[in-house]
């Protein structure tokens, strides 16, 4: 049995796939990319290289010979019977060098005999992280011409703002989600294409149903016959229906059964109630309370302290944007779910600045650019990780990941919000190298221009609020899933003893703390990490052998 088999006899979706391939269309693979696909065969237990595919669809001959993939797709025993209907398995892409910022369309064929084919384009996966987006902006108008590669529009992911492309030739004929659309889930339909040109006036008020899935368009209207036929008797319902009523419309809400119960005998919706419980649930006190306000004729008391509270301060209220959410979001779970622990420690830097005073003047010489005391802290980082592998590695329930890269994140503040563009192999470059990287991606962070791979596959994380803010010294939330991140505070200028009694001299020291999980990296490997920090800064010829 292969795959495609597999797929179609253990999918509800696609088990009316026989009875809708077989009387009219069958599909017709054609492929649409150069790359090259693996497809799993289960038989042999071995890959085969195949080329990606679209599908489309084709009339089967008279004799009911259809192409191999149908027939392998429908097995032997099928029926011929049945009209041809919405199937979402066309539009699959079997590619895996599918790239994040193209967008997936998937062939529909509608009920309605007044709608063409057509192509819903969902909403596309950006980043590993991306459950939603927002469209910044379309390029592309309706009833405009595409093409592959042609940017349709302008996607803000939880990371960056990404311009999407699209994969076939076509036209766009329905905007649905538009220009500044916000929290749109991963696979909900944005966009409509069609292939002729005549077809795009057919779309001008088609749309999309909300309580469908992701990329399901909205059937017909049904019958008003129909529809009274699915409404059950007053004497089909059972006599708790009240009760199961109040839970149903309510069903977002926490709620004690006793506080469904006493809020279903006495009409009152769970919605107008403020539960007092673990995470709101109401109890039954809180329906009493409320009740017993209601018989008073007065709100109930922490509406009125609400109330009271809002009228007496002044705000506004700041939209969050993407990346503001997923921020707040994977710094809630890190600290939540990561057992952090921090370790500081002084290092003297004025070896260090020497050394960046001679570089810089022999990068002025050859037209380079000037290193600053972060691109050498990045490379000292990743010598250390080289040195102490146990820190770079990612807890994974079951085991620890260690990676053989040292790809060191860079935290950037920008208007937008908090951004980590990557540095892969900082351990491999040289200081040169790592400092044109930083100032180019920093400049794409405050331009909002990132893409996924400016981000993407950091294992340790550095943080530099000394140099840019003086601040002395400040622990930083670890990046999950990696397990340690360092922060860098400002350089001081200290007096320190001398070698006799009346002597004394100047230092210059800079402060870091490595957070670190306790789950991958023991006390003991943390600071022995640091140490080797430290050698590297206050040794830093070391760091060019």
């Amino acid at each position: 049995m292969t795959l495609a088999t597999q797929v179609v006899r253990h999918s509800r979706k696609l088990k009316g796939a026989q009875n809708i391939l077989l009387k009219e269309p069958s599909i017709l693979a054609r492929p649409f990319s150069k790359d090259i696909s693996r497809s799993y065969n289960g038989t042999e237990g071995k890959y085969l290289d195949l080329k990606p595919y679209e599908f489309c669809t084709k009339s089967s001959n008279a004799t009911g010979e259809g192409n191999a993939f149908s027939s392998e797709l429908l097995g032997n025993n099928h029926s011929r019977k049945g009209p041809a209907k919405s199937l979402p398995f066309f539009g699959m892409r079997f590619s895996h060098t599918f790239s994040y910022m193209q967008a997936n369309p998937r062939r529909l064929f509608s009920t309605n005999t007044d709608l063409p084919p057509h192509q819903a384009i969902g909403m596309p996966s950006l980043s590993p992280t991306m459950t939603e987006g927002n469209i910044a902006r379309w390029l592309k108008k309706e009833g405009d011409k595409v093409s592959p590669d042609d940017v349709l529009c302008e996607v803000e992911t939880d990371k960056a703002t990404v311009e999407m492309e699209c994969m076939e030739e076509g036209y766009l004929a329905k905007i649905i989600q538009g220009d500044g659309s916000k929290e749109i889930k991963v696979g909900e339909t944005i966009a409509i294409t069609v292939e002729e040109e005549g077809d795009i006036e057919k779309f001008k008020d088609y749309k999309v149903s909300e309580s469908a899935g992701p990329t399901e368009v909205q059937p017909p209207s049904e019958p008003a016959q129909s529809k009274k036929e699915e409404v059950p008797t007053k004497t089909d319902e059972p006599k708790a229906s009240k009760t199961d009523k109040v839970s149903h419309h309510e069903h977002r809400i926490f709620s004690s059964p006793l506080a469904r119960k006493l809020a279903g005998d006495n009409n009152v919706s769970l919605s107008s109630i403020k539960g007092t419980g673990p995470d709101g649930r109401i109890l039954k006190a809180d329906v009493e309370d409320y009740l017993a306000s209601q018989t008073k004729g007065v709100p109930a008391p922490v509406k009125a302290k609400e109330s009271i509270g809002a009228q007496a301060l002044g705000y506004v209220d700041i939209p969050n944007s993407q990346i503001r959410k997923v921020t707040a979001s994977r710094l809630l779970l890190s600290k939540q779910t990561i057992p952090h622990y921090y370790l500081t420690i002084d290092t003297r830097v004025d070896k260090l600045i020497e050394l960046r005073k001679e570089l810089n003047s022999l990068q002025e010489v050859s037209g380079g650019k000037r290193l600053s005391i972060n691109d050498l802290v990045i490379k000292a980082t990743a010598l250390a990780l080289r040195k102490i592998p146990q820190c770079n590695s990612s807890w994974m329930n079951d085991f620890i990941r260690q990676y053989h890269n040292v790809n060191i994140n860079v935290a950037v503040q920008t208007d937008n919000g908090l951004f980590v563009p990557v540095i892969k192999d900082a351990d491999k470059k040289g200081l040169a190298t790592i400092a044109e990287e930083v100032k180019v991606l920093a400049q794409k962070a405050k331009e909002n221009s990132l893409k996924p791979e400016d981000y993407e596959g950091g294992t340790f994380t550095v943080s530099n609020l000394g140099g840019p803010f003086g601040i002395k010294q400040f622990c930083a939330i670890i990046n999950p899933p990696q397990s340690a991140i360092l922060a860098v505070g400002s350089a001081e200028r200290r007096v320190l003893p001398g070698s006799a009694p009346d002597q004394f001299e100047f230092g210059n020291f800079m402060s870091v703390t490595l957070s670190c999980d306790h789950r991958v990296i023991d006390g003991a490997v943390g600071a022995e990490w640091l140490r080797a920090f430290k050698n590297y800064i206050e040794n830093p010829q070391s760091m060019l052998l």
